[in-house]
């Protein structure tokens, strides 16, 4: 009995030997692209002096939040300044800017197909629950074999580990849109595309944008973890500081990792609720919240004497 054994590392391994056969060509030109949309991010950040950004981040953060929060973006900026981690904290913004980009575009169109097609959802499902509960540090091992070592393995890592909650986010807004909404557009003859675009999204836009919200708060979490294949950054400094056994350093990087991480989520938060307003706005403004422009102009020839509901009989 202790001979009986399922050889699905073994399956596992063949299987990257086998991608690394067949598509290298393929993965080298995502490499090219991860690495080229990094270095652009990286190079917008590092290039202006430091005060500039925070000048940006708390005119971003007076605009979606106050006054308050853009005078602790600043106030927390300009302590990873003072510790002497800003070049680090813009490098792992960079990779957490791209790798939640890339998580974002992957996501939310999955959720759309999975909100719309039951069988499309039964299958994402168990996908999502591997790619959530597998420990991230697994994703670095064949990222490294067909990436290389370098940021790209942190980046295809963070993108696996963070979009989860994208895809389950966006299915949950849109099939919790008020099916009443969806019949209205129907009736009115709007194609499902229509009313996607102008129902469904709109209306499901704070729940997307908590999904947005997670995706880079997950995508944050792994900057430790990409810092072990040679991302550098922030999380390069914390696997020195355990090589060293460097409290201070580590306490540095760490205390950098929970500003920015701060500062991504309020900003996030925010941009939420200005769309939760935004949609509430609207709904109490229309009778039928979103319609379809040609549903509208139906509506109006109703009002104005045009096509008509057929007479009521009786008195």
């Amino acid at each position: 009995m202790n001979d009986l054994r399922l050889p699905i590392g073994d399956w596992a391994e063949d299987a990257v030997d086998v991608l690394t056969e067949i598509f290298q060509p393929l993965f080298d030109v995502l490499r090219t692209i991860f690495l080229g949309l990094y270095d652009g991010v990286d190079s917008v950040l590092s290039a202006p002096p430091f005060w500039a950004i925070i000048i940006v981040a708390a005119v971003l953060a007076f605009f979606v939040k106050g006054w308050r929060l853009a005078v602790g973006s600043v106030l927390g900026l300009l302590v990873i300044q003072l510790v002497g981690q800003w070049a680090n904290a813009m490098d792992s913004l960079a990779l957490v800017l791209v790798a939640s980009l890339i998580a974002v575009i992957l996501s939310v169109p999955l959720g759309i197909l999975a909100a719309r097609s039951q069988t499309a959802s039964t299958i994402i499902k168990p996908i999502l629950d591997f790619m959530q509960t597998m420990p991230a540090f697994v994703y670095l091992i064949p990222a490294l074999i067909l990436f290389r070592v370098g940021v790209v393995p942190g980046i295809v890592a963070t993108i696996i580990f963070a979009m989860a909650p994208g895809v389950r986010l966006t299915e949950l807004g849109i099939r919790g849109v008020d099916s009443e909404v969806v019949e209205a557009g129907q009736a009115f003859g709007a194609s499902p595309g229509r009313i996607l675009r102008q129902i469904q999204l709109p209306l499901a836009l704070p729940t997307i944008m908590a999904g947005i919200n997670q995706v880079i708060m997950l995508a944050l979490s792994m900057v430790v973890i990409a810092g072990m294949v040679g991302a550098g950054g922030l999380g390069g400094d914390v696997v020195a500081s355990l090589n060293r056994i460097d409290i201070g350093l580590g306490f540095e990087a760490g205390l950098s990792v929970v500003i920015l991480a701060i500062f991504l989520d309020r900003v996030t938060a925010s941009f939420g609720a200005r769309g939760a307003r935004r949609s509430a706005k609207r709904t109490s403004v229309d009778e039928k919240p979103a319609a379809p422009d040609d549903a509208r102009t139906e509506a109006d020839g109703v009002v104005s004497g045009g096509p008509r509901r057929a007479p009521t009989v009786g008195g």
